[in-house]
């Protein structure tokens, strides 16, 4: 069956890139997957490295509870119709990893552009070229 990966964050992108995949796959019959990725919040030494084992399943299912969250805000009654996975990884790193088996990756956009794209990179560019598959980016 085909799949169609989406990106997700919480966003007013992500919710209509994911509604955006979700009516995508009711037309191919595919399957959504929605990513969502998170990495802990500290970096440092080894006591950063001690708090974050110690902490490391309890900010997984809080990020977890999030993902549901937004795909429930951003699709209602038809939430339970994606599936959900939610890596600790960079945004850019956990979708293209996420599309090795997928047909299409979905991403939103905030409409950076220009210089501020160029000096903090955009999750969407570094999809179009590293993607294993094809790329939409749903504009506001």
């Amino acid at each position: 069956m085909a799949v169609i990966v989406v990106g997700i964050d919480g966003s007013a992108a992500s919710a209509k890139a994911l509604r955006w995949a979700v009516e995508e796959a009711r037309l191919r019959g595919a399957t959504v997957r929605a990513v969502y990725a998170w990495s802990f919040p500290f970096q440092g030494g080894e006591l950063a490295h001690l708090a974050a084992e110690a902490a490391h399943d309890a900010l997984q299912q809080q990020e977890e509870q999030f993902a549901q969250n937004a795909v429930r805000r951003a699709l209602g009654a038809d939430a339970d119709t994606v599936d959900q996975l939610v890596e600790e990884a960079s945004p850019a790193q956990a979708l293209i990893e996420a599309a090795g088996d997928a047909d299409l990756l979905v991403v939103g956009s905030r409409g950076r552009g220009g210089l501020a794209r160029l000096m903090l990179g955009s999750v969407s560019s570094q999809c179009a070229v590293q993607a294993p598959c094809p790329v939409v980016l749903v504009r506001p």
